[in-house]
């Protein structure tokens, strides 16, 4: 099986650098609509068995034009959102920044004891998430593909656990290909930094807080 996560477009909460972790969350920005809009072109080859986003808006509406080109309902699944902020929700200083980034680099290097201030720790991290991508992909056969809208900082840090690189930053519309199962595992094969229609929609002027490992 074959499982795209893909990081939705970018928001205003990208372009301030401020930690938007909580539901609904921001919408896209006009670039990020466009964003979303270069994703269908990118994967006209992909058998789509399923297209799942997380509960925030964002992700919703990155999916809306692949899931409109495939004749496809978007599916929202629990389990998919971004690694919450806790009391540091909506913060822009380096500081928080910093509590917030050095907590997942811990994650991502095994320490998972590793608490962010007022939210959860690793261990609760990995069960939420793995728990919605296994719930999302067992009911595919195994030759299905199955794309899923998500956060950045949360596939960075799922992925790494299966074979991704531990300090790659992933822009928004970034893409992440992992094959196997929730059974006999997963391992990633395919790591797109770049917005997948190409890295001229890349942002460069943003304060992306949550794609990048090294924010500060």
């Amino acid at each position: 099986m074959r499982l795209i996560l893909i990081r939705h477009g970018e928001t205003p909460s990208n372009v301030a650098g401020a930690l938007d972790t909580a539901v609904p969350g921001a919408p896209l920005t006009p670039l990020g609509h466009r964003q979303a809009s270069a994703i269908p072109p990118v994967l006209t080859t992909e058998r789509i068995s399923a297209i799942h986003a997380s509960p925030l808006v964002r992700t919703q509406l990155t999916a809306a034009p692949l899931a409109t080109a495939r004749g496809l309902e978007v599916v929202v699944s629990e389990g998919l959102e971004e690694i919450a902020a806790g009391e540091l929700e909506m913060k822009t200083d380096d500081a928080s920044v910093a509590a917030y980034s050095d907590t997942v680099a811990a994650w991502i290097a095994g320490d998972l004891g590793a608490t962010i201030p007022g939210g959860a720790d690793g261990h609760a991290f990995f069960e939420r998430y793995a728990g919605a991508v296994g719930a999302i992909t067992a009911e595919h056969a195994d030759d299905a593909t199955v794309v899923a809208f998500s956060h950045g900082a949360a596939i960075r840090t799922f992925a790494a656990r299966h074979g991704g690189p531990a300090d790659a930053r992933l822009l928004n519309t970034g893409a992440v290909v992992l094959e196997g199962s929730p059974y006999r595992g997963w391992v990633v094969t395919r790591w797109s930094r770049d917005p997948l229609g190409g890295a001229h929609l890349a942002d460069p002027a943003a304060h992306d807080v949550t794609g990048d490992p090294d924010p500060v």
